[in-house]
């Protein structure tokens, strides 16, 4: 039965697209309609095939942006200029398309709403992707666990889901946010422009002794700096989670 789970996972499927949203000038959610899939826990990703009329094929994989609950996914996919993939999904694709997905895939880096401890996000530019899902998750099930997220953009005009998220931490339901900006900030800002240095994490993250979960995503330098800062700061390695993507990484 087990065997079957995975392969059934890793048959390619055909989706349709039910609606799209943009959410930055560059970035656009994708909902698909799925009517046989498996079901997926929050943090994991899909691959995704286009196929051209010659018969080339090529693929990326995104992370999944919605609750795990239905037969609907959202896909997030911000456009890399010199992207193969996510210029047709995030400009091209419209409502009634078909598109081929692959998945759930992933095991590590995903959030089980069974545990009490708390929760760290902490995510660079569409890091921030698998832990919304996650943010969706506890919200969808009623979850207590506190949560905290550290979003690092380049300025305000670049962040996705910023009125849900205004929503979520303003609803008194345990959810923190607080956002990092590297290059450009709104007016009368209390911080700076910079990259997420060992001061911010200090300043707004869960305390080693609270031992919390981390959750991170982003570039691969992004990740590899947060995660050597919590390690520096008393985190314990084992409770860092990480997830990676870079123009070595596939991802466009």
């Amino acid at each position: 039965m087990a065997r079957a789970t995975v392969l059934g996972r890793l048959t390619w499927r055909v989706a349709t697209v039910a609606a799209v949203r943009d959410e930055t000038s560059s970035a656009r959610t994708i909902v698909l309609d799925v009517p046989d899939w498996p079901g997926h826990l929050a943090g994991q990703h899909v691959d995704v095939r286009l196929t051209a009329p010659d018969g080339y094929s090529t693929q990326r994989s995104y992370s999944i942006a919605s609750a795990p609950e239905g037969n609907r996914l959202e896909l997030t996919v911000d456009v890399l200029p010199d992207g193969e993939v996510s210029p047709y999904l995030a400009r091209v694709l419209s409502v009634g398309d078909p598109l081929e997905i692959r998945g759930p895939i992933g095991g590590w880096f995903v959030w089980d709403p069974e545990k009490p401890e708390p929760v760290q996000l902490i995510g660079g530019g569409s890091g921030v992707v698998p832990l919304m899902a996650m943010i969706r998750a506890r919200e969808a099930g009623g979850a207590q666990t506190p949560f905290r997220l550290l979003y690092s953009a380049r300025g305000p005009e670049t962040i996705f889901y910023r009125d849900e998220l205004r929503r979520s931490s303003e609803n008194g339901s345990g959810l923190s946010v607080t956002y990092a900006y590297t290059r450009e900030v709104p007016q009368d800002w209390e911080r700076p422009p910079g990259r997420v240095d060992a001061s911010l994490l200090a300043q707004i993250t869960w305390a080693p002794e609270q031992e919390p979960i981390s959750f991170v995503c982003g570039p691969t330098g992004f990740v590899e700096t947060v995660a050597d800062l919590l390690v520096s700061a008393g985190h314990d390695p084992a409770r860092i989670r990480t997830e990676r993507f870079g123009p070595s990484g596939g991802g466009s």
